[in-house]
């Protein structure tokens, strides 16, 4: 009787510091209507600081622990993805390619196609790539460009592209998630496709159908401006190399290449120009990067305490039934993401597990796959903190926050796939 009263306050504690965190800044910014007033770094700060203390061992060792999560390698990586995200971005901005490229949608988009030639456009960009980070860095500057022009909402016109970007990260065959989902669940990636398809796909026909009536009377007095193809062909090498699948570490350093040697050019600015533009994207993310590190910080220690394993355990006691198992198996996975701000490793976390549950209710491994991608997906395309929303607030200047309420492919996501558990669909593997 005493073990459980001690290990549900050691679970507690370990899960402490997310609260934390959710208290200083949502709590805080829900609480005076406004999400400036305490800017989200100071809430980093401040929680990372409350982990370091409550953290079990020796200071020394606390502090290697944060620093291990701070500087972990797929954290490293995304840090490379953010600095050659920002470079580029801002450097094809200042040699005209964004103009350019808004002045070419705006003249084939009809207004009332704006959004969901927007949000089919990243879905089909993501589903080609396998990742969300290359979409949003690609599409985002873009997205926020055509927003200012147009009237539109930049907030929304970000949220569409970010909500786009996770439809391939959800689908696609060289997606990490698709990929560890699959190998944890021991199926193959096309009999996933095909579940995890039928689950997805009235989401993105809501979706699509609620853009067209959204965008049904909009209108605006933007005179699109002169196409210049040359000044686009840095966005169309990204677009056109991103979708035969090569590496986002790759596409990215390419188009920066390219932005410079045709900013050059047509003296859009000179060497030093193009040097001042890098820096100036770069700096750009400065904010970025620091929230990134110390969130990774902060979550390691989460885990370091046993705050993940505490949610598997208690999540996984009262199973009973093929529905519920389902559920379980979301649940945890969702759980988990929120402490790990990660899909691929909320995945990878939960998957032997979800194998066990798998085994013991004899539950179809291409669903338990298709389960295991789509709410990790979900739930990471509305985290404030994760890399995709932290990256698209960078490159549109927005606030993370604000594009959370605009985010509905994530929100029917997880509703597509919620009631595809409930009323036991695809039924084929449901049974």
């Amino acid at each position: 009787m005493s073990d459980t009263p001690l290990s549900l306050r050691k679970g507690l504690i370990a899960l402490s510091p997310l609260v934390v965190f959710i208290a200083l800044y949502l709590g805080t910014s829900l609480a005076t209507g406004d999400f400036y007033r305490i800017p989200i770094t100071v809430a980093f700060l401040l929680s990372s600081i409350y982990a370091v203390i409550v953290c079990g061992g020796n200071l020394e060792e606390r502090i290697k622990t944060y620093s291990r999560g701070a500087s972990s390698d797929n954290l490293m990586l995304m840090l490379w993805i953010f600095v050659l995200a920002g470079a580029f971005a801002n450097c094809a901005k200042a040699m005209g390619s964004v103009e350019a490229t808004v002045n070419l949608t705006l003249s084939v988009l009809p207004p009332s196609m704006l959004m969901a030639g927007m949000f089919i456009a990243a879905c089909f960009i993501s589903i080609s790539i396998g990742t969300s980070v290359g979409t949003v860095a690609a599409l985002v500057p873009i997205a926020a460009a055509t927003a200012q022009q147009t009237g539109i909402s930049t907030p929304m016109m970000t949220a569409i592209i970010v909500g786009g970007s996770f439809f391939g990260d959800n689908l696609s065959f060289i997606s990490d998630t698709t990929i560890v989902a699959t190998a944890s669940q021991g199926c193959r990636m096309k009999d996933k496709f095909r579940v995890n398809f039928f689950i997805v796909l009235p989401a993105v026909i809501i979706l699509i159908i609620a853009y067209l009536i959204m965008g049904a009377d909009m209108t605006w007095n933007y005179q699109a401006g002169p196409i210049s193809l040359l000044k686009m062909i840095p966005y169309i090498v990204v677009l056109v190399t991103a979708a035969f699948g090569l590496n986002v570490m790759k596409v990215l350093p390419i188009g920066l290449l390219l932005a410079g040697v045709i900013g050059l050019l047509d003296g859009s600015f000179d060497v030093f120009g193009w040097m001042k533009a890098m820096s100036e994207g770069i700096l750009g993310m400065s904010e970025l990067i620091i929230i990134t590190m110390m969130a990774g910080g902060l979550l390691a220690i989460i885990k370091q305490n046993g705050g993940i394993d505490f949610i598997i355990g208690r999540l996984t006691r009262h199973v009973r039934s093929k529905r519920s198992a389902e559920l379980t198996i979301a649940s945890l996975v969702s759980i988990v993401n929120v402490c790990t701000a990660n899909n691929t490793v909320a995945i990878l976390t939960v998957g032997d597990i979800a194998r066990q549950i798998s085994k013991r209710f004899q539950l179809d491994a291409r669903k338990v796959a298709s389960i295991l991608d789509t709410f990790s997906c979900m739930t990471q395309g509305l985290l404030p903190y994760g890399a995709q929303i932290l990256i698209a607030a960078g490159l549109a200047g927005l606030n993370p926050v604000e594009i959370v309420p605009y985010l509905y492919y994530p929100l029917l996501l997880g509703l597509s796939a919620l009631v595809a558990i409930l009323l036991r669909l695809p039924r084929r593997y449901s049974r």
